[in-house]
């Protein structure tokens, strides 16, 4: 549980400081969204592959 606040709470930090320099995130939401998704989705399948590589 600790790692998912971590992350949740860097995600709100910098979301605090985009907000007081009034900094445009580089990705409309859906994209960063999509990109978000296929990071959570890679982890694990890196897991399930990596001992047939190594």
């Amino acid at each position: 549980m600790t790692p998912y606040l971590l992350s949740l709470g860097a995600g709100i930090l910098v979301g605090m400081v985009y907000a007081l320099f009034k900094v445009r995130s580089p990705a409309p939401p859906g994209i960063a969204l999509l990109g978000l998704l296929g990071m959570v989705i890679g982890e694990p399948l890196l897991t399930l592959i990596r001992p047939y590589f190594g």
